[in-house]
């Protein structure tokens, strides 16, 4: 996963009124907290924070007057019908330090023939893996299964240095028979008796 470079500057004005205000001027409230250190609030480039967010996971390397920070994004706020940036939580990281975080699973390849769907029971895993080595998503083989087989959180490939940080036994996807409906030829019928 590529880093993303951002510039941040520390803020010391709080509430809701400093908050639109930076809002207004297309920036983005954030804090960064971890490793036992103080909580940093900051304000991001709203536009370039957005481009960077759209990859699940991202990697931030924020240059906060003259100091570099690594980050990844822990919590994201969005606006209800905008759906802009409100604010955003950071985690920092240290190089080589392993995260815990949720990567989305998806899936490949054609079931079985017949009328069976495909279920995602959980359409994300939890792994551990170092912060700069994150994965953006896990790709699993669906190819010929049937209704009634599913694939099980250890059975999920998962790139090399990555390991699996929820229920091993979770169901992931599984495949289900479609529901047929019933036939029209009975109402019908019903009709025709009526008659």
């Amino acid at each position: 996963m590529a880093e993303v470079k951002l510039t941040a500057e520390v803020r010391s004005e709080f509430g809701k009124g400093a908050a639109r205000q930076i809002r207004r001027e297309n920036k983005v409230p954030a804090v960064i907290y971890g490793h036992g250190a103080d909580t940093v609030h900051i304000t991001l480039p709203g536009h370039e924070l957005m481009m960077a967010l759209k990859t699940a996971n991202a990697l931030l390397r924020l240059d906060i007057e003259g100091r570099t920070e690594l980050v990844i994004p822990k919590a994201i706020q969005r606006d209800a019908i905008r759906r802009n940036l409100t604010h955003v939580d950071l985690l920092a990281v240290k190089l080589g330090e392993k995260v815990t975080v949720e990567v989305s699973v998806h899936a490949e390849g054609d079931l079985a023939p017949g009328a069976n769907l495909l279920e995602y029971v959980q359409n994300t895993l939890t792994v551990e893996a170092e912060a700069t080595h994150i994965p953006e998503s896990v790709t699993v083989s669906v190819a010929g299964m049937d209704a009634g087989d599913s694939i099980l959180a250890k059975d999920v490939p998962l790139p090399s240095g990555t390991t699996l940080a929820t229920d091993e036994d979770a169901v992931v996807i599984q495949v289900v028979a479609a529901q047929a409906e019933e036939p029209a030829a009975d109402a019908d019928e019903a009709a025709g008796a009526e008659a």
